[in-house]
């Protein structure tokens, strides 16, 4: 295997059966009928945070809360960032070593995967939660907290910078493929996790570690949620209902939302044309992938801020009230813009995991192992598949959005209020529906 390929749009619209005009008009249509539904049928709030969901068994309880449990995931954590930094450190500069696999792959796009089946997976595994609990236990301090209370009005804004610095690395930087690169960003990143731990406990990974922050999200749509201490097993939108509201949530969602969107527009054609003619082709990826954030940001902003108020709610703390109906959207596209991508690289990592270093090692005994195309050479059935993640998670946004909102606006204005947002979903629809098949 040559190594890990870096195009990650397997699959376009010429795959489809049907025009791209034809899947957006779909697409749209779905969520109008879905919001007309809703309108019509859920007229009060049905998730509550205190009472959803029923407790897990009790044999998968007592393995969850063990301590023994979360020690064994703990090594397993430090175990793969020992194996990373070693690969990273002593393998070669070439696209055959493991990193890049495992970097742009495994924690990037595994990870969404992983959340969605599991629930909080970083959080579980993080080596770094590891050592803050070394690092306050010698200090003496308290490892949920630290040495000081963690600033409330930070929030997630520091994973915002750390998931775009990510994607910013991945999309537009040119030195991407380069492993010297890639050793930088890890050094950095595993020195604020270090650093910050020391200072804020566990508070820090909790809302400043990107990629935590990013598989908590996503473990909202999974099955598994925690009421209190109890593990319990709840429906995805009720489990996506319990999202804390905090500042940077939404910069975080529309990071997330933004850079795959570009990520589809970069392989455009009249985008690549525009950059191979451009004397400054690396400004404009980086000022595009920028305005492609921002972009969501505002809109986003803007469609929720538009929706009538209660007394009780300020009009600017909507858009995060309302950024957990983002959390499916973003998920949607993710598994239609990636699949084919962890399909296929997915497989190579995990083949090149077994020779680290490239000098024939078999390590995990994957390194005879021969990657399989299937699902790429089903391009109708992938097409499809893209298709109907997109509008599935469209659809739980639009009842993530409804359900909060009825909670908030008044009775007069739960019907109304509400348009500013399927209007806002619309062009999300449209938008990214386009995007990832018009490339």
């Amino acid at each position: 295997m040559d190594g890990v390929t870096l195009a990650h749009g397997i699959g376009g619209a010429k795959d489809l059966p049907i025009s791209t005009e034809l899947v957006v008009a779909g697409a749209v249509a779905a969520i109008t009928v879905s919001f007309t539904v809703l309108a019509l049928a859920w007229r009060t709030p049905r998730y509550d945070d205190a009472t959803s969901g029923r407790p897990a068994p009790g044999w998968l309880r007592r393995i969850v809360d063990a301590p023994a449990y979360r020690l064994v995931l703990r090594a397993f954590g430090i175990a793969l960032l020992g194996y990373t930094l070693w690969a990273a450190a002593l393998g070669k500069d070439s696209l055959i070593n493991p990193v890049f696999g495992m970097f742009y792959v495994l924690l990037w796009v595994g990870l969404v995967f992983a959340s969605l089946l599991l629930g909080r997976v970083w959080r579980a595994i993080s080596p770094f939660r590891a050592v803050t609990y070394g690092l306050c236990r010698l200090s003496g301090a308290d490892p949920a907290t630290g040495l000081f209370r963690y600033p409330a009005r930070w929030g997630h804004w520091p994973a915002a910078a750390g998931l775009f610095a990510f994607v910013w690395m991945e999309l537009a930087f040119p030195g991407a493929d380069e492993l010297g690169s890639v050793r930088v960003w890890i050094a950095v990143y595993a020195a604020v996790m270090l650093v910050g731990g020391a200072l804020f406990g566990y508070a820090f990974h909790e809302n400043a570690d990107p990629f935590e922050v990013y598989s908590t999200l996503v473990a909202h749509l999974s099955v598994w949620g925690r009421r209190g201490d109890l593990l319990v097993v709840r429906s995805p939108l009720a489990n996506l209902h319990s999202t804390p509201v905090r500042p940077g949530l939404v910069a975080v969602v529309s990071v997330l939302f933004g850079s795959t969107a570009f990520d589809s527009f970069k392989d455009s054609t009249a985008w690549l044309t525009r950059v191979q003619s451009s004397e400054h082709p690396l400004l404009l990826d980086n000022l595009a992938l920028l305005a492609f954030c921002l972009l969501v940001g505002t809109v986003f902003s803007l469609g929720t801020m538009a929706t009538g108020v209660g007394k009780d709610v300020r009009r600017r703390d909507l858009p995060g009230l309302f950024a957990h109906s983002v959390v499916p959207i973003v998920v949607g596209y993710i598994v239609a813009h990636y699949l084919s991508f962890l399909f296929v690289s997915g497989q190579a990592t995990l083949i090149q995991m077994s020779d680290p270093l490239s000098n024939g090692s078999n390590l995990l005994g994957t390194a005879d192992w021969s990657v399989s195309y299937w699902l790429v050479l089903h391009p109708s059935l992938l097409a499809s598949i893209k298709v109907l993640a997109v509008v599935t998670g469209h659809v739980l946004g639009v009842v993530a959005a409804h359900d909060r909102a009825i909670a908030l606006l008044p009775k007069r204005h739960q019907l109304t209020g509400q348009l500013p947002l399927l209007f806002t979903m619309i062009a999300f629809t449209a938008g990214g529906l386009y995007l990832l098949f018009a490339a």
